[in-house]
């Protein structure tokens, strides 16, 4: 936990941005005056944790209170309030929450008075946080709620606190005595006269139910020959399904335009991963012909890249759902779907900089010790794929979340058409700057409006960009997918650093 204190100076924006905003899921107000006040700060700041992240904005009234200044209470209001506030953030959250950020913000308070204002800027945390002896807290769109069990049950498996490939399965273990365990089991040395289910147990792979051994899900994907023909009645699949298209689009109907019936591998993870990595190469490397000019066009993705995606969609999916991985392979670029949303704070936004993180360690630390690893565990794959893409003049791996529960998943998209070099300077001035215009392209460019308009267009088709929804045309501003939304500026500034 740290305090700032920015200038008179600096905190002046803020509050004029802060009095600008709306109360959201990511955005609330309290005065400190309110009754068990603290107790209400205590929840809000865990359901923030336990969601996106947000920023708690002491001090100032809600918008039915007032307007503009008139909202400005400050802590004065009731500073032993915020002392409690203080010393409790650090003891009554299990686990605890460990990089909340009290900004505090100078400014004239309504009556006239100097006092301050406080932004309590928590993150969305990688756990799940209870209060002690007040339960645990997610938020909604304006408002807070203490979660079932269910809910804390299925949070936790999202964030990757608990992963299902712990759980154990009750398969026979003759069906894990397979050519992928012999090959395992040679290159650890393991002697083939000590039980099965002990060595298993060993490794992590197997625990003890009402007394006898049962195999963890992990074990059985990663060395029985069918594991989603075995899992299937446990609600899991774990094939992955490639499809080739003719075209940019997959097109419904009585004839779809598939070049040819969808493949279906399956097998024990390691082999999976091979598999899928050579009919993948193997189609890419067909190129694909151009039903408009009759030429053939070629994929042009490094093969470092195409492998990284294919490894992270196994060994990181959300095992629960009972879905395949999907593969589709387009004229213009390659789409990997895996099931399940990013665990912990991983976003589309940060995972360039941040890398993956193991939603399945069991899988990830025992792939890592076949004679010919697919994976060295050392969480660099990622930005691997952005530095290869950048070095073949490509455009960045694209990442895509969907949360919906009935097809929650992550995409990565790999584009196969040259990436222009102004790009670089866009991408970099959005990272620094935030939305871009067309004037700030031309300034950038040195291109008239028209071109900087056709550039932008293109890049909103090819998914590189998205537009903001405003209603004035005339200022149409765009930002890079899954960009942090107008507030982050609340959330994060380097002047507090």
């Amino acid at each position: 936990m740290s305090d700032i204190t920015l200038s008179p100076e600096q905190a002046a924006p803020r509050i004029a941005q802060l009095l600008a905003a709306h109360e959201s899921k990511t955005l609330e107000f309290k005065r400190m005056g309110e009754n068990k006040v603290v107790k209400k700060l205590l929840e809000a700041i865990c359901a923030f944790a336990n969601t996106e992240g947000g920023v708690l904005a002491l001090g100032v009234a809600d918008e039915k209170q007032g307007k503009g200044a008139a909202r400005l209470y400050g802590i004065q209001e009731n500073p032993e309030a915020l002392d409690e506030l203080t010393r409790k953030v650090r003891t009554q959250y299990n686990p605890p929450i460990e990089t909340i950020r009290f900004v505090r913000l100078p400014c004239t308070l309504r009556d006239g008075s100097a006092g301050q204002v406080v932004l309590v800027q928590i993150p969305q945390s990688d756990k799940v946080h209870s209060i002690v002896d007040d339960g645990t807290w997610t938020r909604l769109t304006a408002g807070n709620r203490e979660m079932t069990a269910a809910e804390i049950a299925e949070l936790s498996y999202r964030r990757g606190v608990r992963s299902a490939e712990s759980e154990p399965v009750p398969v026979d273990w003759t069906l894990l005595d397979t050519p992928a365990w012999a090959e395992f089991a040679a290159t650890r040395g393991f002697s083939r006269t000590r039980p099965l289910p002990e060595q298993m147990a060993q490794l992590g792979l197997a625990e003890k139910v009402a007394g006898e051994w049962v195999p963890r899900r992990a074990a059985v994907l990663l060395f029985a020959e069918e594991p989603g023909g075995l899992l299937a009645v446990h609600g899991t699949r774990a094939e992955v399904r490639v499809v080739v298209y003719q075209g940019k689009a997959a097109e419904a109907g009585a004839k779809p335009n598939m070049k040819k019936p969808p493949r279906t591998l399956r097998g024990p993870l390691i082999r999976l991963i091979d598999d899928t990595v050579r009919v993948v190469l193997d189609e890419l490397a067909a190129g694909v012909e151009l039903a408009s000019s009759g030429f053939k066009a070629h994929h042009r993705y490094p093969e470092r890249v195409v492998k990284e995606a294919i490894v992270n969609a196994v060994i990181h999916r959300d095992y629960r759902l009972n879905r395949d991985i999907l593969i589709r392979i387009f004229d213009d670029r390659m789409e990997v779907d895996s099931p399940g949303v990013f665990p912990g704070n991983i976003t589309p936004a940060n995972i360039a900089k941040a890398g993956s993180r193991a939603r399945n360690p069991l899988i990830a630390k025992t792939l890592r010790d076949f004679p010919v690893p697919p994976n060295f565990d050392l969480n660099e794959g990622v930005p691997m794929m952005f530095a290869e893409m950048a070095s073949a003049h490509l455009y960045p791996p694209q990442y895509r979340q969907n949360t919906e529960a009935a097809s929650e998943g992550i995409t990565v998209t790999l584009l196969n058409m040259e990436r222009p070099s102004i790009w670089d300077e866009v991408s970099d001035w959005i990272d620094r700057n935030g939305a871009l215009a067309n004037a700030d392209l031309c300034r950038i460019s040195g291109v008239d409006t028209l071109k900087a308009s056709k550039m932008l267009k293109a890049w909103v088709d090819q998914g590189v960009l998205v537009q903001l929804p405003t209603s004035a045309k005339r200022y149409t501003a765009y930002v890079k997918p899954a960009q942090p939304p107008e507030q982050r500026t609340l959330l994060s500034s380097e002047e507090d650093n």
